[in-house]
């Protein structure tokens, strides 16, 4: 096994008289240095190598593969492990080649100067991210803790929530934490007063709904006026019994063909952040529909695919780990899910006409899996009266690949 020669080091603002024994010795120690303008600057001028970050990151941590047999230091801002360069190192590198040594992250710190207690907190970054990425997160009662882009991102956050109804929204711009220039602005989010901050700034923010909030759960099966449609929309209880089906988990990948508004690749996403998904849709104006509620619903990061079925299918990523067909099922195309799925993989396909539901019952012949049919009715008012009306039925196949 090789010795490691890649450390990455966590520095605050407090630079290098604020590091620990350990830290500080790698650092003096180094013969390459690596890191942001701002970090270099807070190290005396030395022996060793000094290279900064380029502007694409990721190529720069791919380029310290050149340096392997040296000591390198990789500086980076508090714990690197928490949306910083250790996990782009940690991707890129085996784990004997390095060590991370972290400092208090930036939320550690805002937690600490806060009264906060971290685990009941939701951490967020909207550092190359949009900030649409928060909308996921806003609840009543519930406190965010958000890196931010720059010194703008605290107004144009204020002008999101107020937006979204939650203007009473108390709002906290930490300013350069844990440093000699450390300050805190606060406020809320309708009488936010501040146009620009430090670049260098962390937001506490504590949720308060007002009467025109739309509040959202991220349990399976929001109502359907939460999302932007045509009526061509898998219903709210049957969306809801398909989520369970589907089962998203961490990390993996949904197919969702013929996505319609896109509400189960959507769903899939809130109730699992770090879980991917793509929607296969061939319909311009949905997939402008998808766009949209992808945006409002906080899931900015779902891919989405123009095609049709089967034929587009090999134009996602795979394999997936999941695979939900609402739009144009067919024998082909559940047959190139199937095929596409990895082992304990998921289909799940729901039929509303004779031909969709004729589909679904040749495939599990051959496949197997479980058969339900969904009826839902809803009451509606009849004449003085109220009656109850039913949607159309559901066939659902839900299949587990062995």
């Amino acid at each position: 096994m090789s010795l490691p020669w890649l450390y990455v080091v966590g520095i605050g603002e407090d630079g290098i008289d604020g590091l620990g024994l350990r830290a500080r010795a790698l650092v003096d120690a180094a013969e390459v240095l690596v890191g942001g303008a701002r970090h270099l600057a807070k190290v005396p001028p030395g022996q060793a190598e000094r290279v900064p970050w380029g502007e694409d990151f990721a190529a720069t941590v791919e380029s310290l593969a050149r340096f392997r047999g040296r000591r390198v230091v990789v500086l980076a801002s508090g714990d690197p492990m928490n949306y910083g360069a250790g996990t782009i190192v940690a991707k890129r590198f085996a784990r004997e080649e390095f060590v991370i040594v972290p400092a208090p992250s930036a939320f550690s710190l805002a937690a600490a100067r806060l009264g906060w207690a971290l685990p009941d907190v939701e951490c967020l970054t909207v550092h190359g991210r949009p900030l649409a990425v928060v909308d996921r997160a806003v609840a009543p009662g519930r406190r965010l803790l958000v890196l931010a882009e720059d010194g703008e991102t605290p107004a144009k956050l204020a002008a999101h929530l107020v937006r979204r109804g939650y203007g009473q929204s108390p709002i906290a711009a930490l300013e350069r934490l844990g440093g000699a220039n450390e300050q805190i602005l606060e406020g809320t989010a309708e009488s936010w007063a501040h146009s620009s901050c430090d670049d260098l700034v962390t937001l506490a923010v504590e949720c308060v709904a007002g009467e025109s909030a739309r509040i959202l759960s991220r349990a399976a099966g929001l109502p359907d006026e939460a999302f932007a449609h045509d009526g061509q929309i898998t219903k709210r209880e049957v969306r809801a019994a398909t989520l369970a089906r589907l089962m998203p988990l961490p990390g993996q990948l949904l197919w969702d063909v013929g996505a319609g508004a896109g509400s189960i690749a959507v769903e899939w996403l809130r109730a699992e952040p770090s879980a991917r998904a793509v929607a296969l849709e061939r319909n311009p104006a949905r997939l402008r529909l998808i766009h949209r509620n992808a945006e409002i619903l906080g899931v900015p990061e779902l891919k989405i695919v123009a095609g049709e079925a089967p034929r587009a299918l090999s134009e996602l990523p795979a394999p997936p780990d999941a695979v939900f067909v609402g739009g144009g099922i067919s024998a082909e195309t559940l047959g190139q899910c199937w095929r596409a799925l990895g082992p304990r993989g998921r289909l799940v396909a729901n039929a509303v006409t004779l031909e969709a539901e004729r589909a679904l019952l040749d495939f599990h012949a051959v496949a197997g899996g479980e058969l339900t049919r969904i009826a839902v009715e809803r009451v509606e008012p009849l004449g003085a009266h109220a009656a109850m009306k039913p949607l159309r039925s559901v066939l659902q196949l839900a299949a587990l690949k062995p």
